[in-house]
């Protein structure tokens, strides 16, 4: 699992990749041309596409295809498997029903949206969740579930609908809790702000290699959104808002695992204490 393996199947030459693509982008409504040289597109069967030709692609036509699937690893798989322990799944639901408001960091290939997923289904039945992404890949077995998705512009540069823009109208829907595929964007300080104001137990994922990276990643975000305000101010939001990061990992064999769980308070000088709750290596010994 996690491992990248060469297949047998072979293109004939670089014609005949982007006809293949063409094919499969025909029935969307989207082109891959020389004025429109890159795309990202969902297919029918909620896969997602991105292509990309020459001249951004310096080394032919590439084309990458995500399929998602709708049976995800339960919590006994992934702890059969070493990815987390029953300490750590218990820590985990315990801040799920008490609506803490989680970050779920990691690097790529770590296993985020699988984690996001696991712990979604302690959420009360009772409660409805919206969530956001750019690509549609949470399955939530729960009763009231609203999903948007992200557009992005088209061959005219017009019509994007970014994750920020969602995120404002989500919190016009009447959410218990919203739940953001991942923090990339500006979109965060609305997500923020939202955990302040009455959508406790709000979710999310970042890009980051530990959970103070998250922090540092969650502070840079906030500077270059535009969002001014003092570092004290930032700090003063970011230990309001966020209740718990979990972070995840990747290690050498290709397994992913939960490495920590933190928890944030906020201070008596308006910043935050890490106090860590889970770590794996403490379990290992």
């Amino acid at each position: 699992a996690g491992v990248l393996q060469k297949a047998s199947v072979r293109f004939i030459n670089d014609d005949h990749v982007v006809r293949v693509i063409r094919r499969m982008l025909a029935p969307l409504g989207r082109r891959l041309d020389e004025s429109s040289p890159m795309v990202d597109a969902r297919l029918p069967d909620g896969s997602r596409v991105n292509a990309i030709i020459p001249p951004l692609a310096l080394d032919g036509p590439s084309i990458s295809v995500r399929k998602f699937t709708r049976n995800h690893l339960t919590a006994r798989e992934l702890i059969e498997s070493g990815s987390l322990t029953d300490a750590c799944l218990d820590i985990m639901v315990k801040a799920v029903e008490s609506r803490r408001n989680i970050i779920i960091s990691g690097g790529t290939g770590t296993g985020k949206t699988t984690m996001l997923n696991l712990i979604s289904q302690y959420i009360p039945r009772t409660e409805r969740i919206l969530t956001i992404e750019d690509s549609a890949e949470l399955v939530f077995n729960h009763p009231h579930v609203v999903r948007l998705e992200t557009r992005p512009a088209n061959t005219e540069g017009k019509g994007r609908i970014s994750a920020r823009e969602l995120v404002i109208n989500a919190l016009r829907m009447r959410p218990d809790r919203v739940i953001l595929g991942e923090v990339r964007s500006n979109e965060i300080i609305e997500l923020l702000q939202a955990m302040n104001t009455g959508h406790e137990g709000s979710m999310s994922t970042i890009h980051a290699n530990s959970s103070r990276d998250a922090l540092v990643r969650i502070e840079t975000l906030l500077a270059v959104s535009g969002y001014d305000a003092s570092e004290t101010a930032i700090a003063r939001l970011i230990g309001s808002a966020l209740d718990i990061i979990i972070q995840l990992e990747r290690t050498a064999d290709g397994s992913r695992r939960v490495s920590e769980v933190v928890a944030l308070t906020p201070t008596s000088d308006d910043l935050y204490h890490m106090d860590y709750l889970y770590r794996s290596n403490d379990e290992r010994g």
